[in-house]
């Protein structure tokens, strides 16, 4: 039996005419021979009466601070209310389906409230309703550890739970279903002829959403990339093909072409600070590089772009971090400076490894609209600038400008 994963996110379940989409989309699957297995998302965003910050906002008000084991327990809800009424919406339109929990489903993770991983998946009970042909309607963003208790997985864990029980079930694909067409060059807000690539590889999605799109949970494709699972980001309310995310790209087939665009798309993440730390001998042991690294890692502070030198360090941290790192340097009576109101801008893709004269492009293109570069980092995949916050948009579009990837130029998928 072949079976598909098709998960939806907040606002595809979110109002009756959007879950009527969702049955449209499991009897496709139906009718193209596959069994689907349904994952579902809270319903809506914030604000809406069920979303997962909707409640959390409601224990807040409470006035005191709910401790991790509770809010899990609280946030799982959201999910359980969606996965009941998508449930009901299927079973209107005659098909057999039972919504059931992350522990129902045999999800089960490590004690880490929160942000659980994964141990394993229990798959006896998922096959059991297959073998009975009920749809399962399982619950995403939750499981439960080995005490009982409810755990989620983090920030965007329903995508997570999507690709961990299609890898546990062995699926032919994970299908991310939500409100964009599928994984665009940039940011459609930013960029207004950024376009929907037909295939991307694991890793340059992956590096995607690390470096600041919201496109997928990075540990989603992790998870998809170690089954080799092909995943497939689709829109709710088109049926439009999205985008195939798999290590075989048919349009590109690793082969060397002219016509091959190296850079596959940019991406950027905002509220960040640049850190110059410098060693002029006034603090001390600290200014030995382990002693201060370690110090700061203890103390859960996680540095980006780190450039050592030896009279200076320089980092980027994100700004909700920066007041608990200036405590610590004032405390060891550390000279630094801050400069705040940072953007990472970066360009993506597996085709620059090892050609020369990207960096020269990247500079070129900034150079032009009068861009300042404050610092950079480079991996064989991507490169990443930093620069004023101001200047994002423009950065953005002149890096797409400059990599051909809008949809004007691009005529190597047609």
């Amino acid at each position: 039996m072949k079976i598909l994963v098709q998960k939806f996110g907040g606002t595809s379940v979110a109002t009756q005419e959007r879950r009527e989409m969702i049955v449209d989309k499991v009897e496709a699957a139906l009718k193209n021979g596959y069994f689907p297995v349904v994952v579902v998302s809270a319903i809506g965003r914030s604000g809406d009466p069920y979303a997962t910050d909707t409640l959390i906002n409601m224990a807040k008000s409470v006035g005191i601070e709910t401790n991790p084991r509770e809010m899990d327990l609280l946030m799982a809800c959201g999910e359980i209310i969606s996965s009941v009424v998508m449930a009901n919406t299927l079973k209107k339109r005659g098909y057999e389906c039972a919504a059931l929990t992350g522990a129902q489903a045999g999800i089960i993770t490590d004690d880490n409230f929160g942000d659980a991983e994964v141990l394993r998946v229990d798959t006896q009970k998922i096959y059991k309703y297959i073998e009975n042909n009920i749809i399962p309607v399982i619950t995403g963003f939750q499981g439960v550890n080995e005490n009982g208790d409810i755990t989620t997985l983090g920030r965007g864990g329903s995508d997570v739970s999507g690709s961990i029980i299609g890898e546990a079930l062995n699926a032919e694909a994970v299908e991310i279903y939500t409100d964009v067409e599928g994984v665009m060059t940039a940011d459609p807000r930013i960029v207004p002829d950024a376009r929907v690539m037909k295939t991307i590889y694991y890793n340059e999605v992956f590096q995607m959403a690390e470096y600041g799109a919201n496109v997928i949970h990075p540990r989603a494709v992790e998870v998809a990339m170690r089954s080799n699972i092909p995943l497939v980001i689709r829109n709710t309310m088109s049926n439009s093909p999205g985008t195939l995310i798999t290590n075989y790209d048919k349009s590109r087939k690793y082969k060397e072409s002219k016509k091959d665009k190296i850079i596959t798309a940019v991406a950027q993440i905002g509220k960040r600070t640049q850190v110059r730390i410098f060693f002029n001998g006034s603090g001390g042991e600290y200014e030995d590089d382990n002693f201060l690294f370690d110090t700061i890692a203890n103390n859960h502070i996680s540095l980006d772009m780190i450039n050592v030198y030896p009279d200076s360090k320089v980092f980027i941290i994100e700004d909700g971090q920066l007041s608990k790192l200036q405590k610590i340097l004032d405390g060891k009576n550390i000279s630094y400076e801050f400069k705040r109101n940072c953007s990472k801008v970066t360009i993506i893709g597996n085709k620059m490894r090892g050609v020369p004269g990207v960096m020269a492009k990247v500079i070129r293109a900034l150079s032009k609209d009068h861009i300042e570069i404050l610092q950079t980092s480079d991996s064989h995949t991507t490169i990443s600038c930093l620069i004023a916050s101001d200047n994002v948009n423009k950065a953005v579009n002149a890096l797409h400008q400059e990599f051909e990837l809008g949809k004007v130029s691009d005529k190597s998928e047609k």
